[in-house]
C-alpha cells in the first residue's frame, strides 16, 4: 500500500470522525398559513437544531415583529434530542395583522458562539373584506349594545346602599337621643351582691377543710392555702396588703391594729407554722395541723366588723360559720 493510498483513505474518513457539534445551526422559520384575513390569526413556527453543547442566543421577539404584525402569545421552547448530539428547539408564535398587504416576515436571527445565523423570510398575505361599490347600498355605523341586566353585578352596590342607610338611621337616632338628653346607649349592668370578706373566708376555710390535705401528706399546700386565705381576708377587712408582704411585716402591721390584738398570737403561730414548712421543709405532726386551721377560724370570727343598731343603739356581730 502507498503513502498516496493512505492518505485518500484517511481524506476519506475525516467525515465519519468529525465530532456533531462542528455541523453548524439550522434554522428554519414556517407558517401555518400563507393567507389570512384582516384580523385572523395564525402560527408561525421556528424550528432551530444544533449541537447539544453549542452556546445558543436565541431570537428575541417583542409584541411586534415587524409593523402590521402583531405577536399575540409566545409559546415555551420545547426542546428534544434527535440524535448525534444534537437537540432540536421549537417555538410557535400566535400573529395577526389588521392591515391588509403582502408581507415578507424579517428572518430571525440566531447567534451561535462566534457566528451568527439567519433563517428564511417566509411570506404572509393578508386579505381584506371585498366592498361592493356596484349596489348603492351603504350602511352606517350600528349603535353601542347594551348588555343585559344582571342583578348579580350590582350586588355591592346593593350593599353600599344598605350600608349608607343603616349609617343614616344610626345619625338620627343618635341627634335624637341628644335632643331628648338621654344617653346614646343605656346598658343595665347587673348588680352582683358582693359577700363580705369574713364570709368569703370561713367558705375558703371550709373547702380547704374539706379537702383533707395534710392527711395525705400535702403538708406544704395545706400551709399555703391557709396562710393565703388569711392574707386576703387581711387585706380586704384591715387594707393591709398582707399578699405582698412578708410574714414579719405582716404582724408588724396587724400589732397595731386594736381589732386583731385579742387574737395576734393565734394568727402568729399559723403564719410562721406556714413559714417553716413552705421554706425550711418542715413537717408538722397532726396536732400542728389542726391548730392552724383553727386558729384561722378563730382570727377570721373574732375580727368580723360589728354593726350598730342605730334604733336602740345595740351593737351585735354578723352571722358567722363555725369550724
Amino acid at each position: 500500500m502507498t503513502i498516496r493510498t493512505i492518505a485518500c483513505s484517511l481524506f476519506l474518513l475525516i467525515p465519519a470522525i468529525v465530532p456533531a457539534w462542528a455541523q453548524p445551526p439550522v434554522i428554519v422559520a414556517s407558517l401555518d398559513s400563507a393567507q389570512i384575513m384582516i384580523g385572523e390569526q395564525t402560527r408561525l413556527h421556528l424550528e432551530i437544531a444544533a449541537a447539544k453543547d453549542c452556546p445558543l442566543q436565541l431570537p428575541w421577539v417583542t409584541d411586534t415583529l415587524m409593523q402590521g404584525i402583531e405577536v399575540l402569545d409566545i409559546s415555551q421552547p420545547d426542546t428534544s434530542d434527535i440524535g448525534n448530539n444534537r437537540v432540536q428547539i421549537k417555538y410557535d408564535y400566535l400573529i395577526t395583522s389588521f392591515d391588509s398587504a403582502a408581507y415578507l416576515l424579517p428572518p430571525f436571527r440566531l447567534i451561535a458562539g462566534a457566528d451568527t445565523f439567519y433563517s428564511n423570510e417566509p411570506a404572509l398575505k393578508v386579505s381584506t373584506l371585498p366592498v361592493d361599490t356596484q349596489s348603492g347600498e351603504y350602511y352606517d355605523i350600528k349603535d353601542i349594545m347594551r348588555p343585559p341586566l344582571v342583578l348579580a353585578d350590582y350586588v355591592y352596590v346593593l350593599y353600599y346602599i344598605l350600608a349608607g342607610c343603616l349609617l343614616l338611621l344610626l345619625v338620627l337616632y343618635i341627634i335624637l337621643r341628644k335632643k331628648e338628653q338621654q344617653p346614646v346607649f343605656s346598658f343595665q349592668k347587673e348588680e352582683k351582691t358582693k359577700l363580705p370578706p369574713h364570709v368569703r373566708a370561713l367558705q375558703a376555710l371550709d373547702g380547704i377543710k374539706t379537702q383533707k390535705l395534710w392527711q395525705q401528706g400535702k403538708e406544704k399546700e395545706y400551709h399555703s392555702l391557709v396562710s393565703d386565705t388569711l392574707r386576703k381576708y387581711i387585706e380586704e377587712r384591715f387594707q393591709v396588703y398582707a399578699p405582698e408582704m412578708t410574714s414579719g411585716e405582716t404582724l408588724q402591721k396587724m400589732r397595731g391594729i386594736s381589732d386583731a390584738d385579742f387574737v395576734y398570737d393565734n394568727l402568729k403561730q399559723l403564719l410562721l407554722l406556714a413559714d417553716l414548712v413552705k421554706f425550711a421543709k418542715y413537717r408538722p405532726v397532726p396536732e400542728e395541723n389542726e391548730l392552724s386551721i383553727r386558729n384561722a377560724y378563730l382570727f377570721v370570727d373574732s375580727t368580723i366588723p360589728v354593726r350598730r343598731n342605730e334604733a336602740d343603739g345595740e351593737s351585735e356581730k354578723n352571722e358567722t360559720i363555725n369550724p
